[in-house]
């Protein structure tokens, strides 16, 4: 594929912004070569600015659940934006939206509108804290829930993927309110209660890991930590920023309801982003009516945003919802099995020992035997970042290298999950599914660094 319109415009943006892009892993620095630029999307497929044509398995990193500019997003956008851009003041459709959410999560009473995730886990902790009275924080390895200075101790994605522990800039502090544990670790959040009784406000989690590729909670793993929450007098906070109204109409929250073994618990506050704005910015905090009323100006925890609550993207955030019905989802569903199961035939069939996990229709895979390597998640995969890490990552370059020739848009990083839409039909699954042999060799052919 030809990617010259892609390189000029990377080396112009070079100039001007830091790395070329604004967020770090676009700039494709653990897979090599020139980040394609994109042009337009609609439906499962993204255009560079040279023309290629991709099969899309990044959906933004998540939010284009029905596929790209879905007509009725698209128009409501369209006639959002015509009554005006921004307001400064409440509107109908704020309050449409938090609606929205509180008809699909049972727990949720009421809800704060912000633009971003970062936003949403930030104020979160913030509500924890004012509502506790208590400083300290537990989060788990490997997890990532924003770029806020308290929550970059050993995050995943990006980080992971740049292999830096933590981020320069952040004053020790700060990172010495948050106590680090290994997820699916239930032992050592108990620890942490014991060492430090009667200081931590929250744990916070991931509903289910996909920031170190997706990484399954193990069954009753998240109730196990509602009733640890509750009895120590601490705030569950579950981010599903990623997992929310993507695994399901009720996230990831919402699936585990439906089983015996890890159904029956339910966090203080939930955190939301991606699905929820349709593609652009818009997340959110939701819980109780007595936690949420400790959030100005009812009570006296601060957050505001004049952006926060933007009516054109709100617009965007409602079409999504209210067009993401049973079959929407069982689509989802169907398509990502699919990519999945024909992704790990292909990794088979030429020899390169893996392990796919997923938590519904979001997946990822890590590479190397893992009985060599140790991992213990059930289902033989990796249950921590500690496990995660030891993969043999370096056969994903030449594998999604492979992916993007033959004209599919995989995430630029082992550690990220795959997304696909309701719009992947049998077309654009064929083409997956066509450029998948030759991809697996490159991998299987990919030699460990010295």
């Amino acid at each position: 594929m030809n990617h010259e319109a892609s390189a000029a415009l990377f080396a112009r943006s070079l100039d001007v912004t830091p790395g070329g892009v604004n967020s770090p892993v676009r700039a494709y620095g653990s897979v090599g070569g020139t980040p394609p630029f994109a042009a337009s999307a609609k439906g499962p497929y993204l255009t560079d600015v040279d023309g290629n044509e991709y099969v899309d398995l990044v959906s933004g990193w998540g939010p284009m659940l029905l596929g790209h500019a879905h007509p009725a997003v698209v128009a409501a956008v369209q006639d959002a934006a015509a009554r005006g851009l921004s307001f400064g003041a409440p509107t109908p459709a704020e309050t449409q939206l938090a609606e929205l959410v509180v008809e699909r999560i049972a727990p949720i009473e009421q809800v704060r509108l912000v633009s971003t995730g970062t936003e949403a886990t930030m104020t979160a902790l913030r509500l924890a804290r004012g509502y506790t009275g208590r400083d300290l924080i537990v989060k788990f390895a490997g997890c990532y829930h924003g770029h806020s200075d308290g929550l970059l101790a050993a995050a995943g994605s990006g980080l992971a993927t740049l292999a830096l522990p933590g981020s320069a800039g952040v004053p020790e502090a700060i990172t010495s309110q948050t106590i680090v544990v290994p997820f699916n670790d239930l032992e050592a959040v108990r620890a942490a209660f014991v060492e430090h009784p009667g200081e931590i406000a929250a744990v916070i989690t991931e509903a289910s890991p996909a920031n170190m590729g997706v990484v399954p909670p193990e069954p009753g793993f998240n109730r196990a930590l509602a009733e640890l929450c509750s009895a120590e007098g601490a705030l569950l906070v579950c981010d599903e920023v990623l997992t929310g109204f993507r695994t399901g109409p009720a996230g990831w929250w919402g699936e585990e309801q439906k089983s015996e073994t890890s159904g029956g618990w339910q966090a203080d506050l939930y955190t939301y982003g991606k699905v929820i704005g349709g593609g652009m910015p818009v997340a959110a905090l939701g819980g109780s009516r007595e936690i949420m009323s400790h959030l100005a100006p009812q009570g006296p925890v601060y957050q505001a945003g004049t952006l926060s609550g933007n009516p054109v993207a709100v617009a965007a955030g409602i079409a999504t919802l209210a067009l993401a019905d049973a079959d929407v989802y069982a689509r989802v569903d169907a398509a990502a099995e699919r990519i999945r199961t024909a992704t790990s035939e292909a990794l088979t069939a030429a020899g390169v020992a893996h392990s796919v996990q997923n938590v519904g229709n979001l997946f990822s895979f890590t590479f190397g035997d893992g009985a060599a390597l140790g991992w213990t998640g059930t289902g033989g995969g990796p249950r921590d970042e500690d496990e995660v890490k030891r993969q043999e990552a370096w056969r994903y370059p030449p594998f999604f290298a492979a992916m993007l020739d033959a004209g599919v848009n995989l995430p630029p990083s082992v550690f990220e999950a795959w997304f696909v839409s309701a719009a992947h039909d049998d077309a654009a699954i064929g083409r997956v599914l066509a450029a998948l042999p030759a991809a697996a060799r490159a991998a299987a052919d990919a030699v460990a660094p010295e």
